[in-house]
């Protein structure tokens, strides 16, 4: 046999040794973050664990929610990391969550994180709810500023009001959950069939009711607070109003297939590192030393309903059904 062909066969196989000795740990990842800023913690991470990378598997709340439930006997996700905390509790509770502590946990916000003493999962950030109140639209109207949800209830804004159908959308289930969870089911229910009355219409997006305010195609939207901030930034006639008891929910990671690897993933998503990088987005994130100012953003802190995330997870099929049952007939067009 040629000595040269047996050398470069060696020297290729010694290569291919030392590349596989060093290779990376593939961690997989299930989330819900947005698309556009996966790459930026992956890279982020990696960076600071360069013997181990990321495997994004990417999805909207809901459906990750289900495939996690569907391999619950054949796990394929190693960290789940930017999930809704309703949703992290019920993963918890079908078993699919392990619970672990991760180091730096008494540097964060323990209200965004699992209640339960045996904690599996843990706040990256925090979302809110908010109404939505132009202005202008107010005025020509001649209607008042609500400043409490039984406001919305009043005559004089029949027909002024758009809010995201719970059945679609994460920021409407929320925030029918915090009045459930915060007036009681029978009074919720019916403050729910009050507000009705004075509903245009229901949406399908979180979002589009603060942006059909600042538009003016309504004077009110219950909506996300982030959004009425950025509108009111670009210039549109809006007052973000947080009545006490608005919804909320906070993304979170926990561990599904317990690993050194999987353990230093949430370890450094919990990390003031990360959390530098989550305020970009999120005014409130899950680490105490980390805050950042966003621009007519709201005081939400103080009007936080107090949620059960494991409550919101267990009766989310019931409350959907009977939402839908009740109030349907006013939802937009899909």
């Amino acid at each position: 046999m040629n000595k040269r062909f047996i050398k470069g066969t060696m020297a290729a196989l010694v290569s291919m040794l030392a590349t596989n000795a060093f290779a990376a740990t593939e961690v997989t990842v299930y989330t819900a973050f947005e698309s556009d800023i996966l790459a930026k913690y992956k890279n982020a991470f990696e960076k600071t664990n360069p013997d181990i990378e990321i495997n994004w598997v990417r999805d909207s709340t809901g459906i990750m929610t289900a495939k996690l439930l569907a391999e619950k006997n054949n796990p394929q996700a190693e960290v789940v990391w930017g999930l809704a905390g309703s949703s992290m509790a019920l993963l918890k509770e079908e078993g699919i969550l392990k619970t672990y502590s991760p180091k730096g946990l008494d540097e964060l916000r323990s209200e965004l994180n699992d209640p339960q003493s045996t904690q599996a999962w843990y706040g990256n950030d925090a979302f809110f709810n908010a109404i939505c109140f132009n202005e202008i639209v107010a005025q020509q109207q001649n209607l008042p500023k609500p400043t409490s949800w039984e406001d919305l209830t009043k005559p004089v804004y029949k027909g002024h009001i758009a809010m995201p159908n719970p059945a679609s959308s994460g920021t409407g289930y929320m925030q029918v959950s915090a009045w459930l969870q915060s007036m009681g089911d029978n009074q919720g229910w019916a403050y729910m069939k009050d507000l009705h009355s004075n509903i245009a219409h229901y949406t399908h997006s979180g979002s589009k009711p603060c942006v059909q305010a600042g538009m003016g195609e309504v004077a009110i939207g219950i909506s996300m607070a982030s959004r009425g901030a950025k509108l009111k930034t670009q210039g549109a006639p809006l007052d973000v109003i947080t009545p006490a008891g608005i919804g909320w929910e906070s993304e979170a990671v926990g561990i599904v297939k317990v690993s050194d690897a999987a353990k230093r993933v949430v370890d450094w998503s919990i990390s003031k590192e990360a959390n530098e990088l989550y305020v970009e987005m999120y005014p409130v994130v899950g680490h105490k030393d980390v805050e950042a100012s966003v621009a007519n953003f709201p005081n939400v802190q103080q009007k936080m309903a107090k949620m059960d995330f494991a409550r919101m997870g267990n009766e989310r099929a019931d409350v959907l059904k009977t939402w839908s049952d009740k109030f349907d007939g006013k939802s937009e067009a899909k």
